[in-house]
């Protein structure tokens, strides 16, 4: 009995009690504040407003995304290619508050729905897309290298 002494237990009582107590607290924080965000994963069918500078058919697009928590990664495939989806991704982004922001490079190609040439030139693309309802987005899509944006819509997918 010359072990327990009450200054030690004392310390260890409230050392463990603390911890609990902080636990607790951190516990309560999580489940009130921090919400895993909605998935927003699959194939969308891109449906510009209006159709690209220098291109005849560019009024609809495939865009694949898959998602790991808020980080995003997805490719821009024309509505032609019948689901290759095993392309590589070209698309790097972020999800916070509803909104998805992507950026990366393009084929001119692939927005343009034409045959691939063999030197496909790239362009920088931004896609920034708010999430509205039933998985349904809206957002703008920027090409850098010729100067422009277009608004359109985003539609999911059905799984086949």
């Amino acid at each position: 009995m010359n072990h327990f002494k009450f200054k030690s237990l004392a310390f260890y009582g409230v050392a463990i009690t603390s911890v609990l107590l902080l636990f607790k607290t951190v516990t309560i924080y999580g489940e009130k504040n921090l919400k895993a965000p909605p998935p927003v994963n699959g194939q969308y069918r891109l449906t510009l407003a209006e159709n690209l500078l220098n291109c005849e058919k560019s009024d609809t697009l495939t865009l694949n995304i898959e998602q790991s928590g808020i980080y995003l990664n997805a490719s821009v495939l024309s509505a032609t290619d019948n689901g290759d989806t095993n392309q590589k991704h070209s698309l790097a982004g972020i999800f916070r508050n509803q909104q998805l922001n992507l950026s990366g490079k393009v084929g001119s190609s692939i927005l343009c729905n034409i045959p691939r040439p063999q030197n496909d030139p790239l362009n920088l693309v931004k896609i920034q897309m708010q999430l509205v309802d039933k998985g349904n987005m809206t957002g703008k899509l920027t090409i850098n290298e010729i100067q422009q944006t277009r608004i359109f819509t985003a539609i999911p997918q059905k799984a086949n």
